[in-house]
C-alpha cells in the first residue's frame, strides 16, 4: 500500500511541476519575450490540462486517467524534450505519468 501511495504522489508531483512549467513557459519565458494567444491556448490544451488530469488521477487513485494524461501530453512533451533549456522537463514529467500509471497498475 505504501508503494501505491508513493507512485500516486509522484504522479501528483509531476502534474504540479508541469503546471508550474506551463506557467513559466507562457508568462515568464526566459527565451521569448512575447507569447501569442494561440500559443497559450495550444499549450494549455496539450500540457496544462493533462497535468490537471494527472493530479486528479493521483488524488482519486484512477490509474487509467494517468495513462490518458501520458498519451495526451506525449506529442508536445516530445517536441519540448528536444529543445534546449529548462522546458525539456516537460518530457520528464510526461514519462513520470507513464511510470506512475505502470506502478499504480502493477501494485493494485
Amino acid at each position: 500500500m505504501l508503494m501505491i501511495n508513493i507512485f500516486r504522489f509522484s504522479g501528483f508531483v509531476a502534474g504540479t511541476l508541469s503546471i508550474g512549467l506551463w506557467l513559466s513557459f507562457n508568462f515568464f519565458n526566459l527565451y521569448s519575450h512575447q507569447t501569442s494567444r494561440d500559443t497559450v491556448c495550444i499549450t494549455f490544451v496539450m500540457l496544462a490540462l493533462p497535468a490537471l488530469l494527472a493530479c486528479f488521477s493521483a488524488a482519486k487513485n484512477k490509474n487509467i486517467m494517468m495513462l490518458v494524461s501520458f498519451i495526451w501530453s506525449l506529442p508536445m512533451s516530445l517536441y519540448l524534450l528536444l529543445t534546449p533549456g529548462v522546458y525539456c522537463l516537460f518530457g520528464v514529467t510526461s514519462v513520470a505519468y507513464l511510470a506512475s500509471f505502470l506502478f499504480m497498475r502493477r501494485k493494485s
